[in-house]
Order: structure tokens, then C-alpha cells, then sequence
């Protein structure tokens, strides 16, 4: 039988049970030529309101959009806007993605809270965007860590919990984040710490755990199994390095530690599309619709993860479809195809 559920997660609703899931690949590093995406210079953190379904998607992420795109955008706006009502609440195929990225943000606390208050355990949150990629970037630090406490307060408040413990890369942030964020409801650690978790603590969150600190992260997320266990939440881990390689040991670690974490949350955007799961639901594989600007269609819905060779099929069988000639697919197809070996080299 499985253990009881701290005492902060019982609440009275029902919840579906989890489909499986399969192993992250969080830091597999990927350099897609996305056009979503490019010319984004900064995070946006502005809340959008409900009236940001009319707009299309992940138009926050692009910073200054081009002459073309506004004109394209305002004629989508235009056109939608003179949609009947009945037309206005017919659901899309890309209705469940997020129209920014803290929305994506807040939608991942949703789904970690759901997971977790359904008795999951071990949990991971991935949102594999290029501006969360590359931290070097000035300021790129202090936006990550802002969207980490959206997170944060995100779980909080959907869980009830008011014991949640943050364990940050190094003692340094923890100790910065403290002092900024004296309104957090949430406990403050570093993975240095000689005792980053208490026996009061109830939900773990290990915020961006490093590749280097994976020995702390393994110790802790073994302490946190004992009697009773306690959720463990990793947001955005990059427990594998490009530059280590793909040797034994990263093998043993997707194989011995990172199977045993459902990922609850994966937004991941592609040269073409866009590969999305958020708890309870299928991974679902989307395309871009080349008659509205920034959507997507849905392609297809799988249990387990797709890999680099299923995400060549499908979209593969969308080209096959489309009447149009060589396009995106097909750069996303040879994608896929030359990451194929190296994906399937450090899953063995």
C-alpha cells in the first residue's frame, strides 16, 4: 500500500490517475532554429489577462516583433475579433498551452500540485526554452530566479502547504534570495548546505539542481524516501553536462535515478512545433498552422515521451499531408534524425 500523503495535501476532490511517464532529458542541449522564439531578449513577466486567448501563442517570448509579424499578428487579432460567439468558444487544438511564459510557469505549479497532491513523489518540471538555457547572459540569473518563485507561490497556493522548502544551486543565492524575497512563504537552502532539509519540511523543491552537486541531489533525494516519504520536486535540473559526455555514468543516472521521477510538466519548442505534456495528460506533439499565425495543430498524443525517432515519423506524416513543398518539417526531421543516435546512446 502506498504511504499516506502529508497531511498538507488532503483535500476532497478526486483526482485522475497519472499515465506514465517517461525519463527526463532535461539537459540534453538543443540548438533548434526556432522562429518563435527568435530576437527575444529579455523574459517577459507581464500577467496576462484572459482576453491573451485571441492572441497568438507564445507571442510574449519574441521582444520586438518584425514589421511583417505585427501586421500578420493585427490581421489575426482583427479577424478573430469578428469571429461569432459560438466560434469564439470552440476550443483549438493549442488550447491547453500556455499564451506566455509565466503562464507556462504557472501552469507548471498546477500540475507539480496536482501530482503531488494525488500521492506522487518525485516529480519533474521542465520548461526547455532557450532563454532558460543559457544563463551566462546578463541578467538571465535574475529572471530564472523571479520565475522560480512564481513557481514556487504557484504550488503553495494550489497545495495549501505552508511547508515547502526551495533548495538553490549554491549558498550564495540562497542567502541573496533570502534577503530580496523577506515575504516568502517558503523555506530558503542551498544544495552546500551541510543540512538543507528539515523534519518539518513537506514539499522539496530543488531549483535548477546542477550536474555538479548530483551527489548532494542523489543523498537528499534518498533522504527524502525514508518514513514517511516526502515529495521532491526538481525545476529545471541539469543533472547532464554536454560536456562530460555520453560515458557509464550518465547512463546509470537516467537509468537508476532519473526513471524514478515522473515529469509532470515539459514545454519544449522545435524548429516546427512544439512538444508539451502537463500533468495529467498526454505528451502531445503539435505542429505549426500555416493559416494563423503563431498556433499550432495538434499532430499527435502518446503515453510515454517521444523521442528524436518518433518525432521524425510525425512530422514526417505531417509533411506527407501538407500540400506544401520542402519546408520546416523537413529541417526538423533531419534534426531529429541526427540527434537520434545520441539520445538513444545515453537512454540505454
Amino acid at each position: 500500500m502506498a504511504a499516506p500523503a502529508p497531511s498538507c495535501f488532503n483535500c476532497c476532490c478526486c483526482f485522475a490517475s497519472k499515465p506514465n511517464s517517461s525519463i527526463s532529458s532535461t539537459n540534453i542541449p538543443l540548438s533548434f532554429s526556432c522562429p518563435i522564439f527568435n530576437g527575444c531578449n529579455g523574459i517577459s513577466l507581464t500577467r496576462t489577462g484572459s482576453s491573451s486567448r485571441i492572441y497568438a501563442k507564445f507571442e510574449k517570448f519574441q521582444g520586438e516583433p518584425s514589421e511583417a509579424s505585427l501586421e500578420d499578428t493585427t490581421v489575426s487579432s482583427v479577424q478573430t475579433q469578428e469571429q461569432t460567439v459560438e466560434q469564439e468558444d470552440k476550443e483549438e487544438d493549442d488550447s491547453c498551452l500556455p499564451s506566455d511564459l509565466e503562464g507556462a510557469v504557472r501552469q507548471s505549479g498546477q500540475a507539480s500540485a496536482l501530482f503531488v497532491s494525488s500521492g506522487g513523489m518525485r516529480a519533474i518540471v521542465e520548461l526547455l526554452i532557450p532563454q532558460l538555457q543559457f544563463l551566462d547572459d546578463e541578467g538571465a540569473q535574475t529572471e530564472l530566479w523571479e520565475l522560480s518563485r512564481i513557481f514556487l507561490d504557484t504550488l503553495i497556493e494550489e497545495t495549501g502547504c505552508q511547508k515547502v522548502r526551495a533548495i538553490f544551486p549554491d549558498a550564495g543565492a540562497a542567502a541573496l534570495l533570502k534577503y530580496r524575497w523577506k515575504d516568502a512563504s517558503f523555506g530558503f537552502a542551498s544544495l552546500s548546505d551541510r543540512k538543507p532539509v528539515e523534519s518539518q519540511d513537506e514539499i522539496i523543491v530543488m531549483v535548477v539542481p546542477d550536474y555538479q552537486m548530483l551527489e548532494r541531489v542523489q543523498r537528499i533525494a534518498l533522504e527524502l524516501s525514508g518514513d514517511p516519504p516526502r515529495p521532491l520536486i526538481m525545476w529545471n535540473p541539469r543533472l547532464i553536462s554536454e560536456d562530460v559526455g555520453v560515458g557509464v555514468n550518465v547512463r546509470k543516472l537516467r537509468r537508476y535515478f532519473l526513471s524514478s521521477f515522473s515529469t509532470v510538466y515539459s514545454m519544449r519548442p522545435l524548429a516546427a512545433g512544439a512538444v508539451f505534456r502537463c500533468y495529467p495528460g498526454l505528451w502531445k506533439v503539435f505542429y505549426d498552422d500555416k493559416d494563423k499565425f503563431g498556433r499550432y495543430l495538434l499532430a499527435k498524443e502518446l503515453v510515454n515521451r517521444p523521442d528524436a525517432e518518433d518525432l521524425e515519423i510525425i512530422f514526417g506524416d505531417v509533411e506527407e499531408k501538407s500540400e506544401q513543398g520542402p519546408s520546416l518539417f523537413s529541417q526538423a526531421a533531419s534534426i531529429f534524425s541526427s540527434l537520434n543516435r545520441f539520445v538513444k546512446a545515453i537512454s540505454k
